[in-house]
């Protein structure tokens, strides 16, 4: 595989994982209630404690477009 096609793969997953993030995040705030009663239900958690745990899932789901798509583009980006 080429440093190119690298940089492309790296590319295009942070476009997906971004658009993901996104639409979750959007999701999340306009379908609050929804979500909350919906998961509560699910996993037998409060539903005062599903928007926590909701807040940790994005918190940890952006940490990891940062370093495992965003940053290895970036230094490709350089090395090229």
């Amino acid at each position: 595989m080429t440093l190119d096609q690298l940089t492309e793969l790296f590319k295009w997953m942070t476009i997906i994982n971004i658009g993901i993030f996104i639409s979750s995040s959007l999701l999340s705030m306009v379908l609050r209630k929804i979500t909350c009663k919906m998961h509560g239900k699910l996993f037998g958690i409060d539903e005062g404690k599903v928007s926590i745990v909701l807040y940790g899932y994005l918190g940890v789901y952006r940490i990891f477009v940062i370093v495992f798509n965003i940053v290895p583009y970036l230094s490709l980006l350089i090395l090229k």
